[in-house]
């Protein structure tokens, strides 16, 4: 049968055959459609001659019935912020009903028990839905680093007459049943520019190409045959590191279309909660709205809460979460940093620096820092850009900026201890071994340097430490004619070598030889001595360890950095080989 003939015999399932007039009105479609689907149900033996359903046809129901349900769960819910860090988004309370409860209590109404949650973040918070309503939790350790793709792969052997439902789907109405005849995907009927598919005249989900797309919803509903080809589709996909960042739909396509049929609703029954203005708009007085980063927001900018808006998150940073907002018109962003930067950097310091170079030129300085939680809040700077490590232009601005920081010798009182901090990475791991072979011996080589670097004569001043291409900040200003710079992220900044921040530079830029001489040739001017030189390769080789041993201890917090990590700890050796054959 197809899925119009699948949807009439639904119908009657549930409500007594009338006439045809009042199952078209039903069923949403034209008597057409339904005299035609009732000759071919009767003829294909699903309706007997009062078009009452045949045990055929209650076989095929019973066959096809919903058996389980599986609830996708683990992500960290970037666009949340700020109150993704207080909850994962599937435990965020809709008029005083979790989400994810609401969920699971819809598709019990549907006679649905069998629910599997794939949990990642926070995962610790969704124990006690075991209890509560008998669902089975797959962990998903790799919450951080892989997409929902790899979530379902994790399910992947219990899809079988089930339903895939997003965590952060808020729905008026039950859209669950206890009867179902094909597989579909579920997508509304509004426009939306950004979605991948659309919904044909024959109501399959096509690619929308350079056509406007329907707002795709999430929740699905399969079958066998669809439920065998998702299931190998996802055991494949998931093997392919290509696919880490991938939704799992994407295991749904085919050549210019989906596998599954098109559910389609009304828009106005189903909130994607994907943000903190999503959740006001749906629920004002939700417990979750109130957050320390909205309440230090009102301190810092004397204004209400319903005065923040355009809330939208910037993409993650190594060590903190970032977004947008504007009040009253102007814009800002706001910085939190991760729950594990706590441990890894001294926001009292970070304070003590942004005091010490305020008002010197080199950065906006911040509306706002508190030293205890690391929440900032600074000025947004329309049409900015950061330096680009091939433009030689650029490296040109930006090493003159570096020289103008470093010759105005700002003092603090605490300092960057580049070997202290590589044991202190180090002790992050608890005892695991690197998973470097040759970790000891090339940790022992950097060392033995330290000697000599320490003997040199050198200037001993603030420098930033991370001045890195990404933290050259260019810009435009009304009236100015050349495009202005400002370094910013100063959070590792200490008392140290200002030849550290060349080393930096090189290194997060994946430099090779060549191009690490050229940004220490335009530093200099070209006129930098062989000792300097040999310094700054020791630099070069000793930070890229440093990294190397923080990406370690973020590799076991399931973050990883792929070729960034492996190539610190090439600086590592191959620089310390370089600056040997300098000497």
């Amino acid at each position: 049968m197809n899925i119009y003939e699948a949807d009439i015999l639904k119908k009657l399932y549930k409500e007594p055959f009338i006439n045809q007039r009042v199952l078209a009105e039903s069923a949403g479609f034209s008597i057409g459609v339904v005299n035609k689907s009732l000759r071919q149900l009767a003829q294909e033996g699903y309706l007997n001659s009062d078009m009452q359903l045949t045990e055929k046809a209650r076989q095929e129901i019973r066959d096809k019935a919903p058996r389980n349900a599986i609830i996708l769960a683990a992500g960290f819910g970037m666009r949340m912020v700020p109150i993704n860090l207080s909850a994962p988004k599937a435990l965020l309370e809709v008029n005083g009903e979790p989400l994810i409860e609401r969920t699971i209590r819809q598709l019990h109404e549907a006679g649905i028990t069998d629910i599997t949650v794939v949990a990642g973040f926070m995962k610790d918070n969704f124990e006690y839905l075991m209890d509560e309503y008998g669902v089975d939790l797959v962990i998903n350790r790799d919450y951080a680093s892989r997409n929902n793709l790899h979530s379902l792969a994790l399910a992947a052997k219990r899809i079988r007459n089930t339903y895939i439902i997003p965590c952060d789907i808020w729905c008026a109405a039950n859209p669950y049943s206890s009867v179902e005849l094909y597989s579909w995907y579920m997508v509304s009927d509004r426009e939306d520019e950004d979605s991948p598919v659309r919904v044909s005249r024959k109501r399959e989900l096509v690619k929308a190409g350079d056509k406007a797309g329907n707002e795709m919803i999430g929740i699905a509903y399969l079958t066998r045959p669809e439920a065998d080809i998702l299931r190998a589709r996802l055991s494949e996909m998931d093997k392919d590191p290509a696919n880490d960042d991938e939704f799992w739909e994407k295991a749904l396509y085919g050549k210019d279309r989906m596998i599954l049929q098109a559910k389609t609703v009304s828009a106005t029954g189903f909130v994607e909660i994907n943000t903190y203005e999503q959740l006001r708009s749906l629920d004002s007085d939700s417990d979750y709205l109130k957050s320390d980063a909205i309440e230090a927001i009102c301190k810092a900018l004397d204004c209400r809460a319903d005065e923040i808006r355009d809330i939208s998150a910037l993409k993650k940073g190594t060590t903190n979460y970032s977004f947008l907002f504007s009040v009253r018109g102007a814009k800002y962003i706001m910085r939190i940093p991760s729950e594990d930067t706590k441990q890894l950097i001294n926001h009292s310091q970070e304070a003590e620096v942004i005091r010490a170079i305020s008002g010197k030129g080199l950065c906006d300085d911040p509306v706002f820092i508190d030293p205890e939680t690391g929440y900032k809040i600074t000025a947004y700077i329309d049409n900015a850009r950061t330096c680009d490590p091939e433009k030689i232009s650029d490296l040109r601005h930006c090493m003159a900026k570096l020289r103008k920081f470093h010759s105005m010798q700002i003092k603090v009182e605490h300092t960057f201890d580049i070997y202290e901090q590589i044991e202190f990475y180090e002790s992050l791991w608890n005892g695991y071994p690197s998973v470097y072979r040759d970790y000891k011996k090339t940790k022992e080589n950097l060392f033995s340097m330290r000697p000599y670097i320490e003997g040199m004569e050198k200037d001993w001043c603030l420098t930033h430490i991370d001045a890195v291409p990404d933290n050259f900040l260019f810009y435009n200003s009304p009236g100015a004619t050349d495009e202005l710079l400002q370094l910013i992220d100063w959070e590792y900044s200490g008392m140290q070598d200002p030849h550290v921040d060349i080393a930096m530079f090189c290194i997060y830029s994946l430099y090779n030889r060549q191009q690490c001489d050229q940004l220490i040739d335009i530093y200099f001017d070209g006129a930098c001595d062989c000792p300097t030189r040999i310094k700054i390769y020791l630099y070069i080789a000793t930070c890229g360890l440093l990294w190397s041993n923080w990406c370690e201890y973020k590799r076991r917090l399931g973050v990883e950095f792929g070729e960034y990590s492996l190539r610190q700890y090439r600086y590592a050796k191959d620089y310390y080989r370089a600056a040997k054959e300098l000497m």
